[in-house]
C-alpha cells in the first residue's frame, strides 16, 4: 500500500459489489464495470456503453439498470477500472449525480482497480 493509493477495508456486502463489478468488466471486455445495491439488497451490474450514438459510463448504466428494475433507492455503488485504481477523482460528477439522484446524499461509491482492491471511497 502506498501513500498515493491507499487500500480501504470494506464490509462483505460492499466487497460483493466490487467483485460483481470486476466480473462484469472482465466478461464484457470493457474499460469499466460497475455494480449498485438497492434499498432491498438487490444488485445490478453494468459495463461501459461505447456506441457511436450512445456513450454511458458503467456506473450510470448500472444506476439506469436499477431504475429499470424498480429500485427506489441505493445503498452503495462500486466501480472497477484502470482509472478507478487511482483516486476518488476518477468518479465523474455525472456518475456522482446519477448515484445521488437515486441513492441520496451520503451514498458511498467504492473505486477499485482491475485487481479489485478498493483505493477510494467517495460519498455523493
Amino acid at each position: 500500500m502506498s501513500a498515493e493509493t491507499p487500500e480501504f477495508v470494506v464490509d462483505p456486502e460492499d466487497a460483493k459489489l466490487v467483485t460483481l463489478a470486476r466480473a462484469t468488466r472482465a466478461r464484457n471486455g470493457a474499460s469499466e464495470g460497475a455494480a449498485v445495491r438497492d434499498e432491498t439488497g438487490r444488485t445490478y451490474t453494468a459495463s461501459t456503453v461505447a456506441l457511436p450514438s450512445l456513450e454511458l459510463s458503467a456506473l450510470r448504466t448500472a444506476v439506469a439498470m436499477a431504475v429499470a428494475g424498480g429500485a427506489r433507492g441505493l445503498e452503495a455503488a462500486a466501480i472497477v477500472g484502470a482509472a478507478a485504481a487511482t483516486t476518488e477523482a476518477a468518479v465523474t460528477e455525472a456518475d456522482r449525480a446519477a448515484v445521488r439522484d437515486l441513492g441520496g446524499a451520503g451514498t458511498p461509491i467504492l473505486s477499485a482497480g482491475p485487481d479489485a482492491v478498493v483505493r477510494a471511497v467517495a460519498t455523493v
